[in-house]
């Protein structure tokens, strides 16, 4: 019995096993589709920001001077304190005077004999009483013996050695008892820090740029020299405005740069040599400018920088543009886009050139870090 049905059987079992690959196969070739990709966009705006330049470099004494004597002898004493401040003239050390009061003396006397010789054959080649061969030699033996006390007494001063500057005295090198050799033994330095330099670096071509805005009033600048802010190296910033001036014209062919230099004032002594700090360089509201949030801009493996522009069709557009200053945390766009477009926020990692897209309304949050 069960082999006169199984015919019959077969056949209505082929049939539900094709009719069920049918249906399979048309789940499979209608797959459901995706809706466009949601992003956030950024519409873009003109504004004006206050562009500023920052440069790090450190600071250096307005003027050096090391302290040497000018004459032979020994140190008796010292007559500053290591580190205090000291005027032009001010005493340093006392070198022993004896020899050279004893010299100046001797020129003294010599130089008032010549004098006095002189005076008689003045009075005497008058009355033809001497030659006047003999009266020209006296003469100068008056004024040699003049030069000769002369130089006894700047010895006899040189004696004192006093600081050639104004400024704050450094550690002594030479000790009382010590001998001095003239314009040899180094005995102290003396740096004035009223103002003070601090030497910065730019790249020539930021170096250009800057003299291009000064030139044509993007940038006020007084005598040729722009004000600039000083950042200490704990961030916080100096109370007194300096001046940058363009002191340094030759470029570093290794690395490109220019060593400028800004004159600070330093009343209080607060910036000291060789401190690291930075400058500030208010450059000034740049009207009809676009800034753009970093997290729009995306560079390519070449450097290029481009974006996501949203067309008016809600498809997207690769856009090249120039961003090479930052804004805070943004971009200034020096060109590729004009204000109006819109510019994808997030969702970057999502689409792609010619693709369709949903804009999302971004939060608060978002918002704001987009501005």
């Amino acid at each position: 019995m069960f082999s006169k049905f199984a015919p019959k059987y077969a056949a209505v079992a082929l049939s539900v096993i094709a009719a069920m690959s049918m249906v399979g196969c048309k789940q499979q070739s209608a797959p459901a589709q995706r809706g466009p990709q949601e992003v956030t966009v950024v519409t873009v705006t003109e504004s004006s920001p206050v562009m500023t330049t920052e440069l790090s470099g450190r600071t250096s004494a307005y003027q050096v001077a090391e302290v040497r004597p000018q004459i032979n002898g020994i140190i008796q004493k010292r007559t500053f304190v290591e580190g205090q401040m000291v005027k032009e003239g001010d005493q340093l050390y006392q070198i022993d005077p004896a020899l050279y009061e004893a010299a100046y003396e001797e020129a003294v006397a010599n130089y008032e004999l010549a004098r006095a010789n002189a005076r008689r054959s003045a009075q005497l080649v008058k009355v033809n009483a001497v030659s006047k061969q003999d009266n020209d030699a006296a003469q100068a033996q008056m004024k040699t013996a003049r030069a000769a006390m002369k130089t006894a007494k700047t010895n006899l001063d040189y004696t004192k050695v006093q600081s050639p500057i104004s400024g704050r005295v450094g550690r002594s090198e030479v000790t009382p008892g010590a001998l001095a050799t003239a314009y040899q033994t180094f005995m102290t330095t003396v740096q004035q820090l009223d103002p003070i330099y601090v030497d910065v670096r730019q790249t020539s071509s930021d170096m250009l740029r800057l003299k291009h805005e000064i030139a044509s009033g993007k940038i006020k600048a007084k005598d040729g020299a722009v004000e600039v802010t000083v950042l200490m190296e704990d961030g916080s910033v100096y109370p007194l405005k300096g001046t940058l001036t363009f002191t340094g014209e030759e470029v570093d062919e290794g690395t490109g740069m220019v060593n400028l230099r800004a004159v600070v004032p330093n009343p209080n002594g607060d910036l000291l040599p060789g401190m690291f700090v930075r400058t500030r360089l208010e450059e000034g509201a740049r009207p009809n400018s676009i800034v753009l949030s970093q997290r729009c801009v995306m560079r390519d493996p070449k450097g290029q920088a481009y974006v996501w522009v949203v067309t008016p069709e809600n498809t997207i557009e690769q856009r090249n543009v120039v961003a090479d200053r930052v804004v805070g945390t943004n971009w200034l766009i020096e060109s590729g886009l004009k204000a109006g477009e819109r510019v994808v926020l997030d969702g970057i990692g999502k689409v792609r050139a010619g693709a369709a897209v949903k804009i999302a309304q971004p939060d608060a949050a978002e918002q704001a870090s987009a501005k």
